[in-house]
């Protein structure tokens, strides 16, 4: 008790550093909330979905050129692809597709 007694007349004593201090403190309590809230929306929070554990994701592996997909890292799934899988996805429920890459002729 002695101890904080103590603290509390020390910073009674220097308002700059008191100030500062409080200063630093908030900025680092507001800055690891905010980091915390972005890091819950992005990657903690499941997905707005029925079942999350059962989602899975597709990707084109391999070079098809007669589908407009060519071999490297970045093979895309083209509309042509994508509207062929539609076709035939009865052992997997419901499809959609996104792109975060740049609109290209189909």
């Amino acid at each position: 008790m002695n101890d904080l007694r103590f603290a509390l007349r020390q910073l009674l004593k220097n308002p700059g550093f008191t100030a500062v201090a409080v200063l630093t403190l908030a900025l680092g309590i507001g800055a690891n909330t905010a980091i915390f809230q972005l890091l819950n929306a992005v990657r903690l929070k499941t997905l707005p979905v029925p079942r999350p554990q059962e989602l899975v994701e597709v990707r084109s592996s391999a070079g098809n050129p007669g589908l407009g997909i060519f071999d490297g890292d970045n093979a895309e799934m083209t509309y042509r692809l994508w509207e062929e899988v539609q076709k035939h996805h009865e052992p997997i429920s419901p499809l959609f597709a996104w792109s975060s890459g740049k609109s290209k002729s189909l």
